[in-house]
């Protein structure tokens, strides 16, 4: 799970320079957290990782592999991505957890899904594990959603977990549900975050400050908020609405 990007260089056909030169280091079953403004740069690392583009210069590499050698499929398999807007496919919610890994049992589904909350969040679904989903998951709201994703990546098991985080509002008891899915994914993941979320950013072990395509912060929440730099003004902007303290 270990991820390095050496002195990349990537842009979007021949418009402006996304990432120059750019270098980064994620140790195995570190947690790093990307924020930043839009077209700072957070959306294409995911995506250069993913290789859903392909990068210009320089390399990516996945211990201490340049994953332009893997098997596309192979590696792909190793990785669990859940996006903003999850995907879901018509079917039910034990259809979907289980695209990842299809032989799994009814029982090992109904065991991941229970580690999430003690599965209280399948007593919200109408018929548990057997609730039809939808096309595209438009039978359940968003937080439910990615529950259902993130019990997804659970039963995968990826080596490497990348998500781009909803910024829709979620009540609070999935908001607290799809959190502990995180930890306990966190745990075990190599764990690249596009965060929008107060307690994402403070549950990694790295937060990650893009401005125009290079890391110009890097630490804790709690030491970047004591520099009082570009973190803190972002945190003031997306972040501090969601504190328990926040009084408008």
């Amino acid at each position: 799970g270990e991820i390095e990007f050496k002195r990349v260089h990537f842009r979007y056909g021949e418009q402006e320079q996304v990432l120059d030169d750019f270098s980064l280091q994620i140790a195995p079953g570190e947690s790093v957290a990307l924020v930043g403004h839009t077209g700072a740069g957070k959306s294409s690392i995911v995506k250069l990782i993913t290789r859903f583009y392909e990068f210009q210069a320089g390399q990516i590499c996945v211990d201490g592999r340049d994953i332009r050698s893997f098997d596309l499929q192979n590696y792909r398999q190793q990785l669990g991505i859940v996006s903003q807007v999850p995907f879901l496919f018509a079917g039910t919610v034990a259809d979907n957890i289980r695209y990842a890994r299809p032989h799994l049992s009814e029982a090992e589904i109904d065991a991941v899904a229970r580690q999430i909350g003690q599965g209280e969040w399948l007593e919200t679904l109408p018929q548990g594990l057997h609730t039809p989903v939808g096309e595209r998951g438009g039978r359940l709201s968003m937080g439910q959603r990615q529950l259902v994703a993130l019990t997804r990546v659970l039963a995968q098991q990826p080596a490497i977990f990348i998500l781009d985080e909803a910024t829709a509002s979620i009540d609070p008891f999935t908001e607290s549900q799809i959190q502990e899915a995180m930890d306990l994914i966190l745990k075990s993941t190599t764990s690249i975050l596009i965060a929008h979320r107060l307690s994402t950013v403070r549950s990694v072990d790295r937060i990650l400050v893009l401005q125009k395509g290079k890391i110009i912060e890097q630490g804790s929440h709690d030491r970047l908020m004591q520099q009082g730099g570009h973190y803190a003004e972002l945190y003031e902007t997306y972040f501090r609405h969601q504190s328990p303290d926040f009084k408008p």
